[in-house]
Formats: C-alpha cells, structure tokens, sequence
C-alpha cells in the first residue's frame, strides 16, 4: 500500500483486518487419499457439526464477520451449513476442491478445479467471491486462471493488500496462521521470525496476532489472521476469546476495520491507486 495520502479504509481506519478460517471436515482427508468418499462416517466431521457452529455463535456475540474459506467437496457435505455461515452474515469463500496443494497443480488443473467448486457453490446459492490456494503459493495458472473464472481477489502467502490486472491480493503472513506453530515443514518460518525452528506455544501465537492488530491500529496497512477449526483445541477457548476480544475492540475503537475478504477487496479494487506495489508474494509453502 502506498505510504501516502490518507488511509485507503472507511471511517477513517488506519488498518484492514480480516478474520479468517480455513479448512473444514474431511475434504483434506479425501483430498490425500487418506478417507475413502464414500466411508460411513463422512458428512459428520466435529469441524462442521460441532466447532464451526459454535464459533459462529462467539462470532456473533462479538460482533464480528469472518471469512470462511473451505473446499468445494463441502458444498455436496454440508450444503446447509455453507448456507448457514452465508445467512449470518460471513462470507463463504473457495479453498480449492479438496484442500490440494495449489501450488502442485497445472494452469489447466487449476482452471477445472475453480471450474468445479464454483458449481458445486452455485447449486447451493453461493457464489464464491475469492479464494485461497492451499498451500499458500499461485502456482502455474497464476491470476490469470483466477480472473478468467471471475473471481474478485487471491488470498496467497504474503503481505500488504494490492492490485494485479483487476485482481485484489490480500495475502497472510504465515506469523498470523495457527498451523505455523506446529507444521515441521514450516520450521524454517518459525526460524526467521522468532530465532528458533522449535514450534511455539498458543500464548506465542496469541501474542503475534495481538501484535499485529495493535500494528494496524498504529501504523495502518492490512493483516489477515488464519485460524483452522481442527487448531482451535490446541489454542484453548481462553486464547480464541483473547482474539475475538482484540479485533473487535480494534474495531470498536475506530482504527482498524474488520471486514470479510470481499468487502476489503471491494475498497481495494475502488482505488486501486493506493494499493500500487503493495504486494510482496512470500513463496513459502507448508507443502515444502
């Protein structure tokens, strides 16, 4: 984003935030072959039967919309609860057909996956604004398999909200994702960012993401945190209201916007002038 001229948010925000969660049931499990389709128990995941109603629920308590980006496999599993996470008013965004490793995947790959999910969500009455390739990388198709699908905006490891060819970049720093602390094969993140590959605690991480919200009140520019429903055991109910706590006081406070993906890629996309060069891509991957 650029460093001049007033902040590009409503209200006079100096920073965007957008809560986020990925993943969701077995789509990831089928996805690696390590669930069959058609097993007995698919369609009753605690993720979706259990977490992620609950955590609309504290969602709301706190006055927050998140986006919630999950695979297109759910749109045939848990069709009502896609709805569900619509109608309260959150957004309901693509995470590739069965969390594969986007970066691994052709441009025509690529294209037919999109191809698929945005059916699969239209035959719900969802349409996908945005996604976020797992793994955190565009791979071959790049944009321009996004853009032909007409989607809105990319979600891809990195920092600072842009623009590219009529696309909206809101990308994560891999600082801000739950899984970071725990997946070996992102030892070397922990290494760069803290001095030590050791995976770190949840009170480390609640403290990274309280950073960066108290950031993006102070200096302003665009965050987003990614938490996984399967993560939130590991970070503890008292760290998660800690989150919920922190965003919407940010919000409340009137410094830092808290909005879905596509309504920050809507303000980007309207003035494209102040997100020029604001994207730097980061080409880590958890998919090594």
């Amino acid at each position: 984003m650029s460093a001049e001229g007033p902040a590009p948010w409503p209200g006079g925000a100096r920073g965007a935030l957008c809560l986020s969660f990925d993943n969701l049931g077995e789509a990831a499990e089928i996805g690696v072959g390590a669930l069959a389709a058609d097993a007995p128990r698919v369609g009753s995941h605690p993720t979706a039967t259990v977490i992620l109603p609950r955590l609309l629920d504290r969602l709301d308590a706190h006055g927050l919309a998140a986006t919630f980006f999950v695979e297109g496999l759910n749109a045939k599993l848990y069709p009502d609860l896609l709805r569900e996470v619509d109608a309260r008013g959150h957004e309901v965004a693509y995470h590739a057909w069965a969390h594969e490793q986007w970066g691994d995947l052709t441009a025509a790959e690529q294209a037919r996956n999109l191809a698929r999910g945005a059916a699969a969500f239209r035959a719900i009455g969802l349409e996908p604004a945005g996604m976020r390739p797992p793994g955190g990388r565009l791979g071959k198709g790049g944009l321009g398999v996004l853009r032909e699908a007409g989607l809105s905006y990319c979600s891809p490891a990195g920092t600072g909200a842009g623009v590219d060819g009529g696309v909206a970049l809101l990308p994560f720093d891999w600082r801000h994702v739950d899984v970071t602390c725990t997946l070996p094969q992102l030892a070397a993140v922990r290494e760069r960012t803290t001095g030590s590959p050791q995976p770190l605690d949840p009170g480390r991480f609640l403290a990274q993401i309280e950073d960066a919200i108290g950031g993006l009140a102070a200096d302003g520019g665009f965050a987003a945190i990614v938490l996984h429903p399967f993560m939130l055991d590991w970070l503890g109910e008292e760290r998660m209201e800690g989150i919920l706590d922190r965003a919407a006081a940010a919000a409340e406070s009137g410094a830092v916007w808290v909005a879905p993906c596509r309504e920050v890629a809507r303000r980007v996309l309207a003035g494209p002038a102040a997100f020029e060069r604001g994207t730097r891509l980061d080409p880590t991957s958890w998919s090594g």
